[in-house]
């Protein structure tokens, strides 16, 4: 008896999504629950489970198609009436060793960027351990051998053993090559809702500059208690997530949206908070931050980078959001223009801290560790009055935290 496995429903507004991966192969064992595929949506990636134990019989649709809720893409036998894989035939030779990564004889299912970086450092993809759910490759996996080949080819030794199968073969000197990788989803919804915000919104941004010296002391001072009371690290985005709460209490137009020919406004902060994930950025929400304190904010924002970085995040994690705060710093920004993320009306971006002199109050000069903020805004609806109000309002409770907790 065959089951049929329909595409899962996947939240509200979403009616399709692209097949990223198959997880099992047709002849391939399956419990019940267990994921045999994985689709890609505008936001997240999900996996299909199969609604019975038996074996995977066959795929309706492959990599890359898109597939409308509800769709049939596989059938399990249930049991052990399944399709078997076709027998090994005793005098045949193994496959050769190093097979490209593309190779149709490769039983691998290799993600764009893995197979990326399978080719170029030309590697046997077979032959690395996977750490990835059910044993799939990841990019770290890749780096990680490629890293060590390289220690190894460098390492001096008494005896050699002898060279391994030659790799595909590396571009020779002068030879230009290509690749052309499909786009997923997420990556195509980020682009054409970064292009949304540029051609309607009224995109401006302000700047300045907070000098962190009692943010870092404060945590230098309390980071030690605070992680063993809360068991979370005390970071940096608590800190600005708080003072753009503060913030935005005193400007709420900056926290409001457009909708139509109307303004809403919310009593409420929804900080949706930028992270990045394999195949890209995403934008988890932290709900009603305003109510939150620091412990709460960060165990929140570990937890979203977690699952981010594993793809367990749920489409109504990443939903709604009243005003963004991006932190492009640990990446190495100096400074940048973030664009807002519809139908918000205002981004905070955050960069990396460093040294640099200031002129004190009593006019002597010292060094100082300063990051430049830059909140972009829609001006159809926020004035460089109230956005630069409430720039300043964040930059003021960032250099003297004791605003934050006596809610100045």
């Amino acid at each position: 008896m065959a089951t049929d496995v329909q595409v899962p429903a996947l939240g509200e507004s979403i009616t399709e999504a692209t097949l990223g991966e198959w997880l099992k192969q047709p002849g391939d064992a399956v419990g019940r629950d267990e994921p045999i595929a994985s689709l890609e949506t505008d936001k997240v990636a999900v996996e299909v489970p199969s609604p019975v134990a038996g074996t995977l019989d066959e795929q309706m649709v492959a990599v890359g198609d898109t597939i409308e809720v509800g769709a049939i893409i596989a059938r399990i036998a249930e049991g052990a009436g399944g399709k078997k894989a076709a027998p090994k035939e005793a005098a045949a030779p193994p496959p050769p060793p190093a097979a490209p990564a593309d190779s149709a004889a490769q039983p691998l299912t290799l993600s764009p960027a893995v197979r990326r970086a399978v080719l170029e450092h030309g590697l046997d993809p077979s032959k690395i351990a996977g750490t990835g759910k059910d044993g799939r490759l990841t990019k770290d996996d890749v780096l990680a051998a490629a890293k060590a080949q390289k220690a190894e080819a460098h390492a001096p030794s008494m005896e050699r053993a002898e060279p391994a199968p030659s790799a595909p073969a590396a571009a020779a000197p002068g030879e230009r090559r290509e690749e052309r990788v499909r786009m997923t989803r997420l990556r195509q919804t980020i682009a054409s809702r970064l292009k949304e915000a540029q051609n309607t919104a009224a995109l401006l941004t302000t700047f300045n500059d907070v000098d962190m010296t009692e943010v870092m002391e404060a945590r230098k001072k309390y980071k030690e208690l605070f992680e063993k009371k809360h068991g979370i690290r005390l970071g940096f985005m608590g800190f600005f997530v708080k003072a753009a709460c503060l913030a935005l209490r005193d400007v709420p137009s900056v926290n409001a949206q457009i909708d139509g020919d109307e303004i809403v406004y919310h009593d409420y902060v929804d900080v949706s908070v930028a992270v990045s994930a394999p195949n890209g950025l995403v934008v988890p929400v932290i709900r009603s931050a305003d109510q939150m304190s620091f412990a709460e904010i960060e165990l929140a924002i570990a937890d979203f980078g977690k699952r981010a970085k594993d793809g367990t995040l749920s489409m109504d994690e990443m939903r709604g959001g009243t005003f963004t705060v991006s932190n492009g710093g640990v990446f190495g920004s100096l400074l940048s223009t973030p664009i807002i993320n519809p139908p918000q009306s205002a981004v905070l971006g955050m960069h990396r801290i460093e040294q640099r002199p200031v002129v004190l109050p009593d006019g002597s000069i010292a060094a100082r560790p300063m990051m430049y903020l830059a909140l972009s805004y829609d001006h159809r609806l926020i004035d460089g009055r109230e956005a630069v109000t409430a720039l300043v309002r964040m930059k003021e409770a960032l250099e003297d935290p004791m605003r934050l907790l006596i809610d100045l």
